[in-house]
C-alpha cells in the first residue's frame, strides 16, 4: 500500500472516529495521517510522498497568487479611464512532453486572468498563448516558463 493510500486510510479513520463524514472532517484527517505518517517514515523506506506533498502545496500557493495578481491587475485595467492592455499572441517554446503536463500548463495558462492558451504547435514544442497585456515579450514568455511550467515539472516528474 502506498503512503498515499494510507494517508487516505487515515482520514477516513479520523472521519469515522468522529461519526461525520463531511469534508472538513476528511481534510483534518489527512492532515493528521500526513503528521502521523511523517513521523513514522522511517518504517515505510525511501519514499517521495512526502517531497511531492509539500511540492503540491507550494504548487497551489503558487497559483492562487498568480490568480489573485492577475484578477487584480485585468480589474484594474477595466475600472480605470486609461487603459494599459496590449494584446497579442505569444510563442512559448516547451520544456514539458506528455500530454498530460502539456495539458496542465495550457489550462493553467487559461485560468489565469488576461492569459488564454490558444493552440500547440504540431511537434508538440510551442505552446500559442493570448495575452492581454504584452508589452514585454521575453518577460512575458519567462514568466510563463519560470512560473508555471517549471513548476508543473517540478510537481510531475
Amino acid at each position: 500500500m502506498t503512503l498515499f493510500a494510507w494517508n487516505l486510510a487515515l482520514a477516513c479513520v479520523w472521519a469515522a472516529a468522529l461519526g461525520e463524514l463531511s469534508l472538513v472532517n476528511l481534510t483534518a484527517g489527512f492532515a493528521v495521517g500526513f503528521a502521523i505518517l511523517a513521523v513514522a517514515r522511517g518504517l515505510f523506506g525511501a519514499s517521495k510522498y512526502f517531497e511531492k506533498a509539500l511540492r503540491l502545496v507550494e504548487f497551489i500557493l503558487f497559483f492562487v497568487g498568480q490568480l489573485v495578481l492577475s484578477s487584480l491587475r485585468v480589474a484594474a485595467d477595466v475600472v480605470t479611464p486609461r487603459h494599459r492592455a496590449r494584446p497579442g499572441i505569444l510563442a512559448v517554446p516547451l520544456e514539458v512532453r506528455t500530454n498530460g503536463e502539456i495539458t496542465l500548463l495550457a489550462n493553467l495558462v487559461s485560468l489565469t486572468p488576461g492569459s488564454l492558451s490558444l493552440d500547440v504547435s504540431e511537434d508538440r514544442r510551442t505552446l500559442f498563448v493570448h495575452v492581454m497585456f504584452l508589452h514585454d515579450a521575453d518577460a512575458c514568455r519567462r514568466e510563463i516558463q519560470q512560473g508555471f511550467e517549471r513548476r508543473v515539472l517540478e510537481l510531475l516528474r
